[in-house]
């Protein structure tokens, strides 16, 4: 209940990044905590910026600002701004939260939390081995630590060549995974990759996944990290052939509650910020 959270005295501000950024959702979910937490006056809004203009954005920031939350396309400006980086954000090459501290601000990556809770959600199981990852853009890095971290130690990255993975192949060997590229064009490949794995994710835009559908569907477990609209053709497809199916909205949702926890110092209120995107804990 609000009423058995400690006040806090004095208004704070946060805001999420991003252009275009007025359809996001962050807003929605951190409202929800400040509320959950008796946070009166903290306020949180979309504010439209672009890479160039982020770090002026966030120089000027006065000292009632606590941080940022960063979308597209500033996470890389994010990362260069910032006075100090975790070791992820520094690894992955990318940040999507910016919090002030006694140094300046930290920069951060939650989206490896908000992949660990989607691997959570689909329920890969202790022991699993063997992933799938669709696409090997910004989103594709953050997966790979995720499934590092959750005991995976092998991954085939889909892509249209090697040298559009060779990014993400280089992050994968240096968080000690075995790495192979398999064609997107790939057919029967890529089924035998999806069928083999303990988890698929795609995380490309839904377009480009439909022609992956028939070698998709031979997995077991399939995160696809588009929202909106929902479901995906890959999604629906998947879910009618018997696999577990979880989408990027309980992505995003995992990603804030630890960007929550970084700007309030407080255990995010789980149960409310599901609620207010239309989740059930």
């Amino acid at each position: 209940m609000t009423g058995e959270n400690p006040v806090d005295p004095v208004p704070r501000k946060a805001a999420v990044l991003g252009s275009p950024v007025a359809h996001s959702k962050s807003p929605a979910l951190h409202r929800a905590a400040y509320r959950a937490l008796g946070l009166r006056g903290w306020t949180y809004e979309a504010i439209d910026t672009t890479a160039e203009q982020l770090p002026d954005r966030v120089s000027r920031a006065g000292a009632e600002w606590i941080g940022f939350s960063v979308t597209m396309p500033g996470k890389l400006a994010a990362l260069a701004f910032a006075d100090e980086r975790t070791r992820r954000a520094e690894l992955i090459g990318s940040a999507n939260t910016l919090v002030r501290t006694d140094a300046g601000w930290r920069a951060d990556c939650t989206d490896v939390d908000g992949m660990t809770g989607a691997l959570a959600a689909a329920g890969l199981p202790a022991g699993a081995s063997r992933a799938v990852v669709i696409g090997a853009g910004g989103t594709a890095l953050p997966t790979l630590a995720a499934l590092a971290d959750a005991g995976v130690s092998a991954v085939s990255i889909v892509a249209r060549s090697a040298q559009r993975a060779r990014g993400a192949c280089d992050l994968a060997e240096q968080l000690g995974l075995s790495v192979e590229v398999v064609p997107f064009d790939g057919g029967a490949t890529v089924r035998q990759a999806c069928a083999a794995a303990d988890v698929t994710v795609s995380t490309v835009p839904a377009p480009a996944a439909e022609a992956l559908i028939p070698a998709v569907t031979a997995t077991p477990r399939l995160i696809d990290v588009i929202y909106d609209p929902w479901p995906t053709p890959l999604a629906a497809a998947t879910a009618a052939a018997g696999g577990t199916v979880v989408g990027g909205l309980v992505m995003l949702l995992n990603q804030a509650y630890s960007q929550v926890e970084q700007f309030t110092g407080r255990p995010a209120p789980k149960a409310a910020m599901a609620a207010a995107v239309g989740l059930a804990l």
